[in-house]
Protein backbone atom coordinates (compact mmCIF):
# COMPACT_ATOMS: atom_id res chain seq x y z
CA UNK A 1 0.00 0.00 0.00
CA UNK A 2 1.33 3.32 -0.93
CA UNK A 3 2.47 5.13 2.60
CA UNK A 4 2.93 2.06 4.60
CA UNK A 5 5.91 1.01 5.52
CA UNK A 6 6.50 -2.74 7.19
CA UNK A 7 8.96 -3.54 9.63
CA UNK A 8 9.72 -6.48 12.25
CA UNK A 9 9.59 -5.66 15.98
CA UNK A 10 12.05 -8.39 18.02
CA UNK A 11 10.18 -9.38 21.30
CA UNK A 12 10.36 -11.13 23.87
CA UNK A 13 10.18 -14.99 22.39
CA UNK A 14 8.64 -13.12 19.38
CA UNK A 15 8.99 -11.93 15.93
CA UNK A 16 6.30 -9.67 15.13
CA UNK A 17 5.54 -7.98 11.59
CA UNK A 18 4.00 -4.42 12.03
CA UNK A 19 2.60 -2.03 9.43
CA UNK A 20 3.15 1.49 9.73
CA UNK A 21 1.94 4.67 8.13
CA UNK A 22 0.96 8.47 8.94
CA UNK A 23 2.40 10.69 11.91
CA UNK A 24 1.31 11.99 15.55
CA UNK A 25 -0.99 10.11 18.46
CA UNK A 26 -0.27 6.29 17.84
CA UNK A 27 -3.22 4.43 17.13
CA UNK A 28 -3.24 0.61 17.18
CA UNK A 29 -5.33 -1.36 15.20
CA UNK A 30 -6.31 -5.38 16.02
CA UNK A 31 -7.10 -7.71 13.78
CA UNK A 32 -9.46 -10.74 14.18
CA UNK A 33 -9.88 -14.02 13.09
CA UNK A 34 -8.88 -15.55 10.83
CA UNK A 35 -7.30 -12.09 9.24
CA UNK A 36 -4.02 -10.33 9.91
CA UNK A 37 -3.09 -5.97 9.02
CA UNK A 38 -4.45 -6.21 5.42
CA UNK A 39 -7.75 -6.07 7.65
CA UNK A 40 -7.34 -2.47 8.11
CA UNK A 41 -6.54 -1.56 4.34
CA UNK A 42 -9.24 0.86 3.81
CA UNK A 43 -9.28 2.39 7.32
CA UNK A 44 -5.73 3.19 7.55
CA UNK A 45 -5.57 6.03 4.40
CA UNK A 46 -8.29 8.23 6.47
CA UNK A 47 -6.80 7.68 9.66
CA UNK A 48 -3.07 8.13 8.61
CA UNK A 49 -4.06 11.49 7.48
CA UNK A 50 -4.52 12.38 11.27
CA UNK A 51 -2.28 9.62 13.11
CA UNK A 52 0.53 7.34 13.27
CA UNK A 53 -1.49 3.98 12.35
CA UNK A 54 0.25 0.93 13.63
CA UNK A 55 -1.40 -2.20 12.14
CA UNK A 56 0.65 -5.80 13.96
CA UNK A 57 -0.09 -9.25 12.87
CA UNK A 58 -0.80 -10.57 16.06
CA UNK A 59 0.94 -13.80 17.71
CA UNK A 60 0.27 -16.93 14.44
CA UNK A 61 -0.91 -14.31 11.95
CA UNK A 62 0.12 -12.83 8.87
CA UNK A 63 3.83 -12.31 8.88
CA UNK A 64 4.30 -12.78 12.53
CA UNK A 65 6.02 -16.23 14.11
CA UNK A 66 3.72 -18.80 14.55
CA UNK A 67 5.51 -20.81 17.60
CA UNK A 68 3.78 -23.84 19.00
CA UNK A 69 3.22 -22.05 22.44
CA UNK A 70 1.87 -18.35 23.63
CA UNK A 71 -1.49 -18.38 23.20
CA UNK A 72 -2.83 -18.36 26.38
CA UNK A 73 -3.95 -14.46 27.90
CA UNK A 74 -0.82 -13.85 29.77
CA UNK A 75 1.27 -13.69 27.15
CA UNK A 76 -0.99 -12.24 24.68
CA UNK A 77 -1.56 -9.67 26.75
CA UNK A 78 2.34 -9.35 27.21
CA UNK A 79 2.78 -9.30 23.30
CA UNK A 80 1.04 -6.11 23.33
CA UNK A 81 2.77 -4.57 25.78
CA UNK A 82 5.74 -5.35 24.98
CA UNK A 83 4.91 -3.83 20.96
CA UNK A 84 3.88 -0.58 22.84
CA UNK A 85 7.32 -0.66 24.65
CA UNK A 86 9.06 -1.23 21.75
CA UNK A 87 7.73 1.39 20.25
CA UNK A 88 8.56 3.71 23.44
CA UNK A 89 4.60 4.55 23.38
CA UNK A 90 3.40 5.24 26.58
CA UNK A 91 -0.65 5.55 25.79
CA UNK A 92 -2.43 4.82 22.51
CA UNK A 93 -5.97 5.40 20.70
CA UNK A 94 -7.06 1.37 20.12
CA UNK A 95 -9.01 0.21 17.50
CA UNK A 96 -9.76 -3.35 17.38
CA UNK A 97 -11.95 -6.28 16.24
CA UNK A 98 -13.06 -9.65 16.85
CA UNK A 99 -11.02 -11.75 19.81
CA UNK A 100 -8.86 -8.98 19.45
CA UNK A 101 -11.37 -6.87 21.41
CA UNK A 102 -11.15 -8.94 24.54
CA UNK A 103 -7.60 -8.72 24.47
CA UNK A 104 -7.60 -4.88 24.13
CA UNK A 105 -10.85 -5.07 26.76
CA UNK A 106 -8.31 -7.00 29.23
CA UNK A 107 -5.41 -4.38 29.06
CA UNK A 108 -8.31 -1.44 29.43
CA UNK A 109 -9.03 -3.40 32.74
CA UNK A 110 -5.29 -4.45 34.00
CA UNK A 111 -3.37 -1.19 32.45
CA UNK A 112 -5.72 1.30 31.37
CA UNK A 113 -2.86 4.04 31.77
CA UNK A 114 -1.84 3.08 28.30
CA UNK A 115 -4.95 3.11 26.66
CA UNK A 116 -6.41 6.58 25.83
CA UNK A 117 -9.91 5.57 24.17
CA UNK A 118 -10.82 2.26 22.72
CA UNK A 119 -12.94 1.35 19.83
CA UNK A 120 -13.97 -2.21 19.76
CA UNK A 121 -15.68 -3.84 16.44
CA UNK A 122 -18.14 -6.81 16.70
CA UNK A 123 -17.69 -8.12 20.44
CA UNK A 124 -20.50 -8.12 23.91
CA UNK A 125 -18.65 -5.66 25.80
CA UNK A 126 -17.55 -6.86 29.38
CA UNK A 127 -20.24 -5.28 31.66
CA UNK A 128 -23.45 -6.78 29.55
CA UNK A 129 -25.52 -9.79 30.16
CA UNK A 130 -26.07 -11.77 27.19
CA UNK A 131 -29.85 -12.94 26.06
CA UNK A 132 -30.41 -16.49 25.78
CA UNK A 133 -31.12 -15.67 21.27
CA UNK A 134 -27.55 -15.34 21.27
CA UNK A 135 -26.56 -18.97 22.74
CA UNK A 136 -28.79 -20.10 19.88
CA UNK A 137 -27.35 -17.90 17.14
CA UNK A 138 -23.51 -19.22 18.58
CA UNK A 139 -24.72 -22.49 17.94
CA UNK A 140 -26.26 -21.96 14.59
CA UNK A 141 -23.90 -19.91 12.96
CA UNK A 142 -20.79 -20.45 14.85
CA UNK A 143 -20.73 -24.22 14.83
CA UNK A 144 -16.92 -24.26 13.74
CA UNK A 145 -16.24 -22.86 17.36
CA UNK A 146 -16.57 -26.67 18.35
CA UNK A 147 -14.31 -28.05 15.29
CA UNK A 148 -11.35 -25.78 15.85
CA UNK A 149 -10.17 -25.59 19.45
CA UNK A 150 -9.31 -29.74 19.28
CA UNK A 151 -5.74 -30.45 18.91
CA UNK A 152 -5.10 -32.37 15.92
CA UNK A 153 -8.76 -31.93 14.47
CA UNK A 154 -8.93 -27.95 14.14
CA UNK A 155 -5.23 -27.85 12.61
CA UNK A 156 -6.05 -30.46 9.94
CA UNK A 157 -9.93 -28.00 9.01
CA UNK A 158 -7.56 -24.86 9.14
CA UNK A 159 -5.06 -27.00 6.98
CA UNK A 160 -6.18 -29.53 4.58
CA UNK A 161 -10.15 -28.53 3.83
CA UNK A 162 -12.35 -24.96 3.29
CA UNK A 163 -13.07 -23.76 6.33
CA UNK A 164 -11.58 -20.83 6.72
CA UNK A 165 -13.37 -20.01 3.62
CA UNK A 166 -16.25 -21.28 4.17
CA UNK A 167 -16.11 -19.62 8.03
CA UNK A 168 -15.47 -16.45 5.69
CA UNK A 169 -18.02 -16.54 3.46
CA UNK A 170 -20.92 -17.59 5.67
CA UNK A 171 -19.93 -14.28 8.04
CA UNK A 172 -20.34 -11.80 5.27
CA UNK A 173 -16.39 -11.19 4.20
CA UNK A 174 -16.70 -9.90 0.35
CA UNK A 175 -15.30 -12.31 -2.27
CA UNK A 176 -12.37 -9.74 -2.90
CA UNK A 177 -11.01 -10.33 0.34
CA UNK A 178 -11.74 -14.41 1.78
CA UNK A 179 -8.58 -16.00 -0.82
CA UNK A 180 -6.39 -12.98 1.28
CA UNK A 181 -7.02 -14.17 5.06
CA UNK A 182 -7.68 -17.90 4.12
CA UNK A 183 -4.88 -19.01 2.20
CA UNK A 184 -2.39 -18.41 5.20
CA UNK A 185 -3.86 -21.68 6.63
CA UNK A 186 -2.04 -23.56 4.03
CA UNK A 187 0.91 -23.04 6.14
CA UNK A 188 1.24 -26.03 8.72
CA UNK A 189 2.23 -23.68 11.93
CA UNK A 190 -0.19 -20.87 10.94
CA UNK A 191 -3.21 -23.96 11.15
CA UNK A 192 -1.71 -25.28 14.26
CA UNK A 193 -1.57 -21.40 15.78
CA UNK A 194 -4.95 -21.06 14.72
CA UNK A 195 -6.39 -24.21 16.75
CA UNK A 196 -3.99 -22.89 19.51
CA UNK A 197 -5.67 -19.26 19.51
CA UNK A 198 -9.40 -20.90 19.96
CA UNK A 199 -8.21 -23.29 22.65
CA UNK A 200 -6.40 -21.25 24.43
CA UNK A 201 -7.78 -17.90 24.55
CA UNK A 202 -10.98 -17.37 22.31
CA UNK A 203 -13.15 -20.13 23.73
CA UNK A 204 -11.86 -19.46 27.45
CA UNK A 205 -11.53 -15.97 27.57
CA UNK A 206 -14.87 -15.75 25.31
CA UNK A 207 -17.07 -17.97 27.88
CA UNK A 208 -15.46 -15.80 30.85
CA UNK A 209 -16.74 -12.58 29.60
CA UNK A 210 -20.20 -14.34 28.50
CA UNK A 211 -20.37 -15.48 32.37
CA UNK A 212 -19.84 -12.15 34.07
CA UNK A 213 -16.34 -12.64 35.07
CA UNK A 214 -15.39 -9.35 34.18
CA UNK A 215 -18.72 -7.43 34.94
CA UNK A 216 -18.42 -5.88 38.18
CA UNK A 217 -14.38 -4.95 37.25
CA UNK A 218 -14.27 -1.19 36.92
CA UNK A 219 -14.07 0.04 33.05
CA UNK A 220 -12.63 3.42 33.34
CA UNK A 221 -11.74 3.90 29.29
CA UNK A 222 -13.95 5.66 26.87
CA UNK A 223 -15.28 2.82 24.96
CA UNK A 224 -17.59 2.83 22.11
CA UNK A 225 -18.74 -0.85 20.38
CA UNK A 226 -19.63 -0.66 17.02
CA UNK A 227 -21.95 -3.51 15.72
CA UNK A 228 -23.09 -5.08 12.72
CA UNK A 229 -26.18 -4.91 12.02
CA UNK A 230 -27.06 -7.81 9.83
CA UNK A 231 -24.21 -9.89 12.47
CA UNK A 232 -25.15 -13.67 12.28
CA UNK A 233 -24.60 -13.76 16.13
CA UNK A 234 -23.82 -10.18 17.95
CA UNK A 235 -26.28 -7.47 17.81
CA UNK A 236 -28.16 -4.67 19.37
CA UNK A 237 -30.21 -7.37 20.62
CA UNK A 238 -27.45 -9.95 21.35
CA UNK A 239 -27.10 -8.39 25.21
CA UNK A 240 -27.90 -6.17 27.84
CA UNK A 241 -26.99 -3.87 30.49
CA UNK A 242 -24.03 -2.31 29.38
CA UNK A 243 -23.25 0.70 30.29
CA UNK A 244 -20.83 1.52 27.26
CA UNK A 245 -21.60 3.37 24.35
CA UNK A 246 -22.96 0.82 21.83
CA UNK A 247 -23.70 1.75 18.21
CA UNK A 248 -24.94 -0.72 15.00
CA UNK A 249 -23.46 0.39 11.23
CA UNK A 250 -26.35 -1.27 8.86
CA UNK A 251 -24.95 -3.03 5.52
CA UNK A 252 -22.56 -4.86 7.37
CA UNK A 253 -21.98 -8.44 9.33
CA UNK A 254 -19.18 -9.62 12.10
CA UNK A 255 -16.35 -8.59 9.39
CA UNK A 256 -17.76 -4.46 9.65
CA UNK A 257 -14.08 -3.70 8.63
CA UNK A 258 -14.56 -5.43 5.47
CA UNK A 259 -17.73 -4.60 4.65
CA UNK A 260 -18.03 -0.57 5.77
CA UNK A 261 -14.16 0.50 6.23
CA UNK A 262 -15.62 4.37 5.73
CA UNK A 263 -18.07 3.95 8.40
CA UNK A 264 -15.50 2.36 10.58
CA UNK A 265 -13.05 5.23 9.75
CA UNK A 266 -15.70 8.03 10.31
CA UNK A 267 -16.19 6.51 14.12
CA UNK A 268 -12.80 6.46 14.91
CA UNK A 269 -12.14 10.08 13.46
CA UNK A 270 -15.25 11.00 16.03
CA UNK A 271 -14.04 8.96 18.64
CA UNK A 272 -10.71 9.40 18.96
CA UNK A 273 -11.08 13.32 18.52
CA UNK A 274 -10.78 13.97 14.65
Amino acid sequence: MQGVTHRFVDLPGLRMHVAEAGSGEAVVMLHGFPQHWWEWRDVIPALARHYRVICPDLRGAGQTDAPATGYDRETLLGDLTGLLDALELDRVHLLTHDWSGIVGFLLCLQEPQRIRDHLVLSIPPPDARPAGRMFGRMLRHGWFNMILPWPGLGPWALHRTGLPDVMLRAHGMPDDARAVFATQFRDRQRAAAGSALYRRFIQPEGMRFLTGHYRDQELTTPTRVLLGAQDAVVRMDSFHGSRLDIREVEGAGHFLVDAQPGAVAEHALDFFGR
